[in-house]
């Protein structure tokens, strides 16, 4: 459970999750990685570790996979912009 606290209190998790909830357009791993200023592979492992805690979902459409928040993860990317709102 630890683990799972740490991963929203890093900048770059919460990055993409608010970055997945703000754009409506298809998302890629690619694109979501430059978006928050890290590499592929860590954007991959991030990602990961969100679709096992039911945050996201991949939809295979042909070669690309697209990522989408679930209900659960838009709620959090929600709370992470409350956070956001009040320490500003």
């Amino acid at each position: 459970m630890k683990e799972n606290f740490d991963l929203f209190f890093r900048r770059k998790p919460a990055m993409m999750l608010v970055s997945l909830k703000k754009n409506s357009r298809m998302r890629y791993g690619s694109i979501l990685a430059k978006e928050v200023d890290c590499t592929y592979s860590h954007a991959v492992k991030i990602l990961q570790t969100l679709e096992v805690l039911e945050l996201v979902v991949f939809e295979k459409r042909g070669r690309i996979k697209v990522i989408q928040l679930t209900k659960k993860g838009k709620e959090v990317a929600d709370a992470i912009e409350n956070i956001q709102k009040v320490i500003r």
